[in-house]
């Protein structure tokens, strides 16, 4: 059995096409309801948020786990692969199913199985979103804190098979530091139960790291145990605006040297500035690069004691206007827009692509720079944004 992340191919055919009596035998373990190969449903299975495109041979939409482990003893038979799909949020082609085969959409396993306050770990299906499940916890005052730019569509399987990241990763951390345990159906159709529910936990091998990230190489995750933690009270947002993005990018390394960890650590050049005033009204001034920071706390003085470290730093590096977002909405939307850069970032040319580079934080004004060179010199249309607070730039 092949579980297929590679790159992809025409979005007219599949490599070799799917016997029918295979797809019967499909049939039998989903159902009519569960299970489609009309010409709709393929083309629309055939491409994720990446330039790639294949069609699959069929797509089924496993609603336990029992379901999963006959299609992939199936698969373990006659060899065709199986390409398990979250919200197809990726942008490096990881759900296309570049050698046709299976597309199994997680989307109705999306049971919530627990949430404990006392454990601090909340069990889920992997086809539950991240937004439904943050909003949810924040009816505890708990929060899950990998934040990924698609938060309102991903979900947490696909967030465990991708290691995702996201705005809060300067603070928080990615989605590897918060899963304790998983329930894996192997190519072979057996189930592993990986990990724990405890903390910490040293006995035997890590195999729970090894899925996390996997891209779905190495089985299909049915079920998720995770790490939830105390929301924050207080934030505290600042938009920072400096002449060039080398000034920008020293007032992050001058942040993190001086011992400060905000709870988010954005950089944006000027296309992408012009980006977030353009779609949705936002008024920034013209500026060569940007820095959208914010602290949080329990309370208001430590909120407030960091950012004011922040705000003398940033004043050091040559900041030419600084802002505060005062109200919730404003900074509701300003995130909001953060978020969305990356997808409205085709405006550019259909040719876009999205980058994933991560460097060590002392690194970046000359990675920057020389970035900055390179697009001068061949007058490239270019966004250079991403999580600077991590090292995680999106070129």
């Amino acid at each position: 059995m092949i579980i297929c992340f590679v790159n992809g191919g025409s979005i007219l055919k599949s490599v070799k096409g799917m016997k029918s009596e295979i797809k019967e035998e499909i049939k039998k373990i989903f159902g009519k309801e569960l299970f489609s190969d009309s010409l709709i449903d393929l083309i629309s299975y055939s491409y994720d948020a990446s330039d790639h495109h294949h069609r699959p041979d069929c797509i089924v939409w496993p609603e336990d786990k029992l379901q999963v482990c006959h299609l992939l003893s199936l698969a373990n038979i006659h060899g065709f692969p199986v390409i398990p799909r979250g919200a197809g949020t990726g942008l490096a082609g990881g759900a296309v199913p570049v050698e046709g085969g299976v597309v199994v959409d997680t989307c109705r396993m999306n049971k919530i199985l627990e949430i404990s306050i006392e454990d601090r770990v909340a069990v889920v299906q992997p086809g539950v979103v991240y937004e439904d499940l943050d909003r949810i916890l924040s009816r505890y005052g708990y929060f899950y804190p990998p934040d990924p730019a698609s938060s309102r569509v991903c979900t947490i399987g696909g967030n465990v098979a991708t290691n995702a990241g996201g705005l809060r990763g300067a603070k928080y951390g990615v989605t590897k530091h918060y899963v304790l345990g998983l329930e894996v159906v192997l190519p072979d159709g057996r189930i592993v139960k990986t990990g724990t529910r405890c903390m910490k936990s040293v006995s035997g091998y890590d195999l729970t790291s090894l899925f996390i990230g996997s891209e779905g190489t190495l089985g299909i995750i049915t079920e998720i145990t995770i790490k939830i933690s105390p929301l924050p009270k207080e934030f505290k947002t600042l938009l920072c605006f400096f002449p060039t993005l080398k000034d920008a990018a020293q007032a992050v390394c001058d942040i993190i040297h001086a011992g400060i960890i905000p709870s988010a650590l954005e950089i944006l050049d000027e296309n992408s500035i012009a980006l977030m005033r353009q779609s949705k009204g936002i008024e920034l001034p013209p500026s060569e690069a940007m820095l959208l920071i914010e602290t949080d706390g329990f309370t208001h003085k430590e909120a407030e004691a960091q950012m004011a470290k922040v705000y003398n730093i940033v004043l050091k590096n040559r900041a030419v206007r600084v802002e505060k977002a005062e109200r919730g909405e404003d900074r509701e939307r300003l995130w909001n827009t953060r978020k969305m850069i990356g997808s409205i970032g085709i405006e550019l040319g259909s040719d876009h692509v999205s980058e994933d580079v991560a460097i060590p934080i002392s690194l970046m004004p000359e990675m920057i720079t020389r970035v900055s060179e390179i697009i001068k010199k061949f007058e490239l249309p270019f966004l250079i944004f991403g999580h600077a607070g991590d090292g995680n730039l999106h070129p």
